[in-house]
């Protein structure tokens, strides 16, 4: 008896300290991943004398919605926001069902020019964007296809070619036409997850009479929730946090990121005697009231994103 205790003793003792190490190590990257949230956070209802004060650390001695109120003045958070939503969280949902669509044909289709389309994607992978700004303001700006409308314009005497800059369709043509912002790393992740759904289950809508688009919709996409919430989660995420397209194709109605990535030189235009002493939380402020309706997004879907993250893995 006194050996069995003694070897259930030495078994449990490292289970014991491993399990301490682990929830230390947890501990501590939940601490550096939490910090500046709970940092901005803090510092967005403190006052100016809270802020002056070195005593005053995570605690404030009074609290404040000042900072969170003349920041979101800045910001013009409002009409942002909704810029935000109008401009690119669409986009994002059209790049969502495009790639979906486009990643569908290259899995379950073989025809001619498939390796082309295959290495196209890959190219939308690897190139990064910038290199490819200048080309596609002046396609915005000259809005064509295949030059059909300088053609015509040459012929009737007139540049018939619409500008698009300013306007939503800089953000929906591209996720439209499944070239947007990552739209070839969201195609790869449906398509290696249509490769791997089983065929039976399309054949099987195929000899009930169901068309390409009703097997689509109503057998794959079903199936594939663990590929669709990663991409939407990815494509929210990405196109909220954009500005560089936004501020080059934008001259007015900014959406939020652009807001504030030129937060302190719109704020100085405004600061007063009551503010020259409070930028530094203001601008805490303003990336907290910035990130908040992304954190809740994330809440809101991170148990079925981490599910996704896993399946995908297994399925790809």
């Amino acid at each position: 008896m006194v050996k069995i205790n003694k070897y259930r003793l030495k078994r449990k003792v490292p289970e014991f300290m491993f399990g301490i190490v682990r929830y230390l190590i947890l501990i501590g990257f939940a601490y550096i991943l939490l910090y500046p949230f709970i940092f901005m956070a803090v510092n967005t209802i403190k006052t100016t004398e809270d802020w002056l004060d070195p005593t005053v650390q995570w605690v404030p001695k009074h609290l404040s919605l000042f900072n969170a109120t003349w920041a979101a003045e800045v910001l013009k958070y409002i009409p942002s926001f909704t810029s935000t939503l109008v401009n690119q969280i669409a986009a994002a949902v059209i790049s969502f069902f495009s790639c979906a669509v486009a990643a569908y044909g290259l899995a379950r289709f073989d025809f001619r020019g498939k390796k082309l389309l295959v290495g196209i994607m890959i190219l939308l992978i690897l190139v990064p964007d910038p290199m490819l700004m200048v080309a596609s303001y002046d396609n915005m700006r000259h809005l064509d296809f295949l030059g059909i409308l300088k053609l015509v314009g040459n012929v009737v005497g007139s540049d018939i070619r619409p500008n698009v800059v300013d306007t939503p369709f800089v953000f929906w043509l591209p996720a439209l036409l499944g070239t947007g912002l990552k739209n070839g790393l969201y195609i790869y992740i449906f398509m290696q997850f249509f490769k791997g759904l089983p065929k039976e289950l399309e054949e099987a809508a195929w000899i009930d009479g169901a068309g390409p688009w009703q097997t689509f919709f109503r057998i794959v996409m079903p199936s594939s929730g663990a590929a669709s919430i990663t991409v939407l989660v990815f494509s929210v995420v990405w196109y909220y946090n954009d500005y560089y397209q936004a501020q080059i194709f934008f001259s007015r109605n900014h959406p939020i990121s652009v807001m504030l990535a030129n937060f302190t030189t719109n704020l100085s235009t405004l600061v007063t005697q009551d503010l020259k002493f409070s930028i530094g939380s203001l601008i805490l402020a303003a990336c907290f009231i910035t990130v908040l309706p992304l954190l809740a997004y994330f809440l809101v879907m991170q148990k079925k994103f981490v599910q996704s993250i896993a399946t995908c893995g297994i399925v790809g």
